[in-house]
């Protein structure tokens, strides 16, 4: 069985989208995109600067539309049987698997970021990647860490991102350091996401969401803050919303997938990182890159 699996903020990359803006479709959607945001995502996308692709506000809209475009543009050879994403990943994946229109997902993402962005600037916060120790351990030093300082990413074994207040996520380093860890490096993000310092957000999220209406998707939907799968879309919603202020469970939605029959992956975005995180995961699981029939 087929998984369609989609990436997060992180995997943009300056150009990203030019050859799918050449078909009739992706030309279509992207012209739609920039009517929708109010701005030439598309031109930041094909030919801006790589500070401005950075911007949260701009990052995630960009990972979306480029996801959800390749998603279409493979047309009668996009016959999932589940589907996933990674944090923001989850809204591709769900317009993907039409439990939403593209203009609405769009839409849900441009909030999403707005708000995330909004909670970013009321309370200075960042996140830092973890490498070499196991994610109990990791977890224990957060909490008897002063300060907001979480689990944010559970990715693959050995490998997890924290997130929280800025001094709290740096004492909480030197602590990992000290205890054992390969690396504790911080990270390059505009704050601290999928975490309390998201609350705001999350309030913000949840009244845009609710009036969004949602339909049963096409297969079942792995989600970040269950890992498991879903299809009634009260509870897409519910998850959904709870995402943005809890760890992304990575590694524990691949393992129920694979467990539950799901043995093909397909990474349908810009990037490859997915595919690496699976590999590390379980080297039997087979990721491969999603690519256009000419």
């Amino acid at each position: 069985m087929k998984a369609y699996i989609f990436p997060g903020q992180g995997s943009q990359f300056v150009g990203m989208g030019r050859e799918l803006y050449k078909k009739k479709l992706g030309k279509k959607l992207f012209d739609e995109s920039d009517e929708i945001l109010g701005f030439k995502i598309s031109k930041i996308m094909f030919d801006g600067e790589k500070e401005d692709l950075k911007k949260t506000e701009v990052t995630q809209p960009s990972v979306f539309i480029f996801s959800v475009i390749l998603s279409k543009l493979l047309k009668r050879s996009f016959q999932p049987n589940a589907v996933a994403g990674h944090s923001l990943g989850e809204f591709s994946a769900l317009v993907a698997a039409e439990g939403i229109s593209f203009s609405e997902g769009l839409l849900l993402v441009k909030k999403r970021a707005v708000a995330m962005q909004k909670a970013c600037d009321l309370k200075k916060g960042t996140m830092a990647a973890v490498i070499g120790l196991n994610d109990d351990h990791v977890k224990s030093i957060c909490a008897k860490t002063s300060g907001i300082v979480v689990a944010a990413n559970f990715n693959c074994p050995g490998q997890l991102v924290i997130s929280g207040e800025l001094n709290a996520v740096r004492k909480t380093c030197d602590v990992l350091v000290k205890e054992g860890a390969k690396r504790a490096l911080i990270l390059s993000v505009g704050g601290a996401f999928h975490s309390p310092l998201m609350v705001p957000a999350k309030i913000e999220l949840e009244k845009a969401i609710n009036n969004t209406s949602f339909k049963k998707p096409i297969c079942p939907i792995y989600q970040n803050f269950s890992s498991f799968s879903e299809t009634d879309p009260g509870l897409i919603k519910e998850n959904l919303i709870n995402q943005l202020i809890n760890p992304v469970k990575w590694r524990q939605t691949i393992i129920n997938m694979f467990s539950d029959g799901l043995t093909k992956f397909i990474e349908t975005g810009p990037g490859n990182v997915l595919q690496g995180l699976n590999r590390k995961i379980n080297i039997k699981i087979k990721t491969v890159q999603a690519e256009i029939q000419n």
